[in-house]
């Protein structure tokens, strides 16, 4: 039985972190669990020596011809000015994969040598949500989901930033070798083998700023005052607007119509009440002003993909 290859591009400054998950779920001699385990490869996707972004010197024994061979071909996290401009002998040789039939997969910031190459165009991906306002401005005709933590489209794969590296290369071992060995190695790696929800979690929540003093003092009034009821008209009467005149205003200010923006803000202030304090999910739902729990929930899930009883678990853990 002829081992399955997996060879992984190593670029210049890469990421310690992303290039270190993959050779840890693949790299490590596994044949207790699975006898042959992965013939694991890395390989130089520039001239050397290559160092990682810490400094460290990567040994990299194969080059792209072998990466071009492999059976799996994993593009770990590119770091600039790399990230942004992929050498072509990269791409050139992800495209001879691609044809051949080899998987293709990439850690955060990786994907973008694979759109780079061509290979997600009108296909659904993901990357670090840090960076997905660029990667959709760079790569329009990729169907960016920045919400999950990793996207499985049948030949290529693709995952968020650092820890969902780790959740695709599980993935990947399951795919292979099925759930118990994913498992096993999960617990080996003392990870879990399965998170619950995308990465929508893990988005530091941003506050809305304005430079019109009217609306400003609005936002900070709205901000402490959470907890009622509020209204486009009341905060048009605070903002000394018409209600017409003060939601047009609104959205040149900050893009959001007034009711998108308070959920918005009751969310970031659920969040804060979730990991800072031990406060029941029903108080949260009152001092946040939705109410109740229930529609706390409805409103928690879909912007942060997980329930508050799991953000609270997850962001919790460590106080």
């Amino acid at each position: 039985m002829s081992r399955h290859v997996v060879a992984v591009a190593v670029t210049d400054g890469a990421p310690i972190f992303e290039l270190a998950v993959v050779c840890e779920v693949f790299g490590i001699e596994r044949t207790d669990l699975v006898n042959p385990w992965y013939d694991f490869r890395l390989c130089a996707a520039q001239p050397g020596p290559l160092r990682t972004a810490a400094g460290l010197v990567v040994q990299t024994p194969y080059g792209l011809d072998d990466l071009a061979r492999a059976d799996t071909v994993i593009v770990s996290a590119i770091a600039p000015p790399t990230r942004d401009d992929p050498p072509e002998p990269l791409l050139e040789a992800l495209r001879q994969a691609y044809d051949r039939g080899a998987r293709i997969a990439s850690i955060c910031s990786g994907v973008y040598a694979v759109a780079a190459a061509g290979l997600l165009d009108a296909r659904p991906a993901t990357t670090h949500w840090m960076v997905a306002d660029h990667f959709a401005e760079t790569f329009p005709a990729v169907k960016l989901d920045p919400d999950v933590l990793y996207v499985d489209d049948g030949q290529i794969l693709t995952s968020a930033g650092t820890g969902a590296g780790i959740d695709l290369c599980l993935h990947l071992v399951e795919l292979d070798h099925g759930a118990a060995i994913a498992n096993t190695v999960a617990r080996r790696m003392v990870v879990p083998p399965h998170r619950d929800g995308g990465q929508a979690q893990y988005v530091q929540p941003s506050v809305t700023t304005t430079s019109h003093p009217g609306l400003g003092q609005c936002l900070d009034w709205a901000r402490a005052h959470l907890h009622l009821p509020l209204t486009v008209a009341d905060l048009a009467r605070r903002a000394g607007l018409g209600p017409r005149t003060f939601v047009r205003r609104f959205a040149d200010a900050t893009g959001l119509s007034p009711l998108r923006w308070l959920t918005s803000e009751r969310i970031r202030l659920a969040q804060q009440l979730l990991e800072t304090t031990d406060e029941p999910v029903e108080r949260i739902a009152r001092l946040t002003g939705f109410g109740t729990a229930p529609n706390l929930r409805q409103h928690f899930r879909r912007a942060a993909s997980v329930s508050p009883q799991t953000y609270r678990r997850v962001f919790r853990a460590g106080r």
